[in-house]
C-alpha cells in the first residue's frame, strides 16, 4: 500500500527542533504578558479601571501557568526554555496599556492557533491539548481587554 505523501510531507515540513524554537517564542510572549500584566495591574489609575486592574492580576497568574506548561514541553522535547521576554511596552495612559495588551493577545492567539496545527501535524496531540487550554485562557484575556476598551472582541486570525 503506497504511503500518503501529503502526510509525510506535512510531518517533514516542521521538525521537532523548529517546534522547540517556535514554542520558545511563545514562551517569550508569555513572559512579556506576565510582566505587562503585573505592571499594568498596579499602575492603572481611576475608578473606571479598578475592576480591570484586578482582572489583570488574575491574567498574570494564568500567564505564569502557561509559561510553566510551555517550559515543560520545550524541556521534554530536548530544548532549553527561553529566559528573556519579548519587549514590554509601557505608558502613562490606561487606554494605551490596555491597547498594548489587546494587540499582544491577538498576536499570541494567532500563534497558538498555528502552533496547535503544527503540533497535530507532528502527532504531538498531548501538546496540542495543552495549547488548546492555553488558547482558551488567551481568548478570555482578549475578550476582557476588548470589553474594557469598549470594543467588540477582534478575531486575531492565525499566524502564517
Amino acid at each position: 500500500m503506497p504511503k500518503d505523501k501529503s502526510t509525510s510531507k506535512d510531518k517533514s515540513a516542521l521538525s521537532k527542533q523548529k517546534l522547540i524554537e517556535l514554542l520558545n517564542e511563545d514562551l517569550q510572549r508569555e513572559y512579556q504578558a506576565i510582566i505587562a500584566y503585573v505592571n499594568y495591574s498596579q499602575v492603572l489609575k481611576g475608578a473606571a479601571y479598578m475592576n480591570i486592574a484586578a482582572e489583570l492580576e488574575v491574567h498574570a497568574k494564568e500567564e505564569l501557568g502557561h509559561a510553566l506548561k510551555l517550559s515543560y514541553w520545550i524541556d521534554l522535547f530536548g530544548g532549553m526554555p527561553a529566559v528573556t521576554p519579548k519587549p514590554v511596552k509601557t505608558s502613562e495612559k490606561a487606554t494605551d496599556m490596555l491597547r498594548f495588551d489587546l494587540e499582544n493577545e491577538k498576536t499570541t492567539i494567532a500563534n497558538y492557533r498555528r502552533r496547535i496545527k503544527q503540533a497535530d501535524a507532528l502527532d504531538e496531540y498531548a501538546l496540542s491539548e495543552d495549547l488548546r487550554e492555553i488558547l482558551r485562557d488567551e481568548f478570555d484575556h482578549l475578550n476582557s481587554l476588548a470589553t474594557a476598551l469598549g470594543e467588540d472582541t477582534p478575531d486575531p486570525g492565525i499566524a502564517d
